[in-house]
């Protein structure tokens, strides 16, 4: 994603074991295909398959010098390849098609900061510069850096100590770097690790890293007391234009009128094989779509998967951005699965109805909430609404007035208590403590969201690939396109609850 323990009482095995017996009709040729239904679609998500799959993606990314998927990459050339041949060895289900995208990539990074000779835990930005300087003193910047009047004059060749918030990272280095630092280092502000992100693309900025909360407050409060601490960094990355592929899988029959369009991100960022992120959505609609290979539908259902995600959501802006708006009108819901098995998870569902964060969707995209929160519910189980900010691959379709709906178990966030009393796991701890990491790998993944959130998806496509009785008319593209900044009165920020908690058995 562009920024839980699994010890709860249902375990993945007593899933398997009330929901394995019920497989879909085998199929023979298109036309004589069964409509699809619900429960057998459901029923044919096994954990197994997704962790299989999984696997193969770890195998293909070990299997390459740097041991990452990053777009461009051999290990995503190599992804690229088992999607499509996955999809091919479907027969004539699916139209899979590769359309090809260049940009600016990371392909390796490397990190290093000592203050005062004493090493400590950094991490880089995605496109930051390149600087090495060893032994500068550090200055303090003012509250968060934003406003010019906060950077003093006192930065000038020396290194600037900034606090992350409120505004952008590039707007925290345009303002130290006019001021003649030459360098920055931005600490967190929460307790999950240095801060890192990404500044976007290619630019002229000063060098900068990330630290801890903790480690940047202690620097601050030495150096407000009058000590001089001297620092010195690395951070270096290669960036080079790479091409790569969004893999596009359409079904040959539905109405083309009506679609139900299903995307995950298939590329990793440079430090590990991006199992988790996003490994796990891109398993999770592989499954499903696997399965639903057995099956007819009513309505056209296609799935996608991204490219160049962590390097800016760009796999899926550079196909929205290239489709007309005829066709875009034709996407009745596009749903998204960015990191769907976070070790530390909670179940998180996007607030497309503004209920929790107070931003609404395209029309549809309350909707399609409300049918995943319907389904959780009657398995007793209990889920927050997510961010609805367009972090993943569904902020281009949002802007095109698309409705949407997804997934997700937390990605950088903090753990609540709150959460740790529902689902298990470490209060305080970031939901996905290996975000962006070598350690995102197969042994991190919980088991128990991986499976269930592929099997809710499996749900909705059974909904909607059958019928859209209930779902709103889509209005023209484009024509709603700021719909997920309009703001409305809040109802209620509480998890939609529901009493048996994670504590039953699923039965569907």
């Amino acid at each position: 994603m562009k920024g839980i323990s699994s010890a709860v009482a249902i375990t993945a095995a007593g899933l398997l074991a009330v929901t394995g017996n019920a497989e879909p009709l085998p199929r023979s040729t298109k036309c004589k295909q069964p409509l699809v239904q619900d429960k057998p679609l459901v029923n044919s998500i096994h954990l197994k398959d997704l962790m299989k799959c999984a696997q193969d993606l770890e195998d293909i990314a070990y299997a390459t010098t740097a041991r990452n998927r990053v777009h461009g990459s051999e290990g995503h050339k190599n992804t690229v390849k088992y999607f499509k041949e996955t999809l091919e060895a479907l027969g004539d289900y699916y139209k899979v098609e590769l359309q090809e995208f260049t940009t600016e990539v990371t392909l390796a990074s490397s990190t290093a900061f000592s203050a005062d000779g004493v090493e400590l835990v950094t991490d880089a930005f995605e496109f930051g510069n390149n600087g090495t300087w060893t032994d500068v003193p550090m200055v303090n910047v003012a509250n968060l850096g934003c406003d010019p009047e906060d950077v003093p004059d006192a930065v000038a060749g020396n290194v600037a100590l900034i606090a992350r918030g409120t505004c952008t990272f590039v707007q925290k280095l345009e303002n130290a770097g006019a001021k003649g630092a030459v360098a920055a280092m931005i600490y967190n502000n929460g307790e999950v690790g240095p801060a890192a992100g990404t500044l976007a693309a290619v630019n002229d900025l000063i060098p900068v890293g990330g630290l801890t909360r903790a480690d940047g407050l202690a620097l601050a409060a030495r150096i407000d007391a009058g000590e001089t601490v001297t620092s010195s960094g690395t951070y270096w990355a290669y960036v080079t234009e790479a091409t790569s592929h969004n893999v596009i899988a359409t079904s040959k029959h539905g109405d083309p009128n009506n679609v139900l369009f299903l995307g995950a991100h298939s590329d990793s960022v440079d430090k590990g094989p991006g199992i988790n992120d996003n490994g796990s959505g891109s398993c999770g609609i592989l499954t499903v779509a696997k399965a639903l290979s057995k099956w007819r539908t009513n309505n056209q259902v296609k799935f996608a998967w991204w490219t160049a995600e962590e390097e800016g959501l760009l796999g899926a802006e550079h196909f929205v951005n290239t489709s007309s708006a005829a066709d875009l009108a034709k996407i009745r819901l596009y749903l998204n699965f960015d990191m769907i098995a976070s070790p530390n998870y909670y179940l998180g569902i996007y607030d497309g109805d503004g209920s929790r964060y107070n931003v609404t969707g395209p029309p549809g995209s309350d909707v399609a909430e409300k049918l995943f929160e319907d389904w959780f519910a009657a398995r007793g189980l209990t889920t927050f609404g997510s961010e609805f900010n367009g972090r993943s691959d569904y902020g281009p379709f949002l802007d095109a007035g698309v409705p949407c709906s997804g997934l997700d178990t937390g990605a950088d966030g903090v753990k609540t208590e709150a959460e740790v009393g529902i689902y298990g796991g470490i209060a305080g701890e970031q939901y996905d403590q290996n975000y962006h990491s070598a350690a995102d790998n197969v042994t991190n993944l919980a088991e128990f969201p991986f499976e269930v959130n592929a099997k809710a998806m499996a749900h909705v496509v059974a909904t909607y690939g059958k019928s859209w009785e209930g779902f709103p008319a889509r209005l023209p593209s484009n024509s709603t396109a700021l719909a997920r900044r309009h703001v409305h009165a809040r109802s209620s920020s509480a998890p939609k609850k529901h009493v048996c908690g994670v504590n039953e058995v699923l039965e569907y």
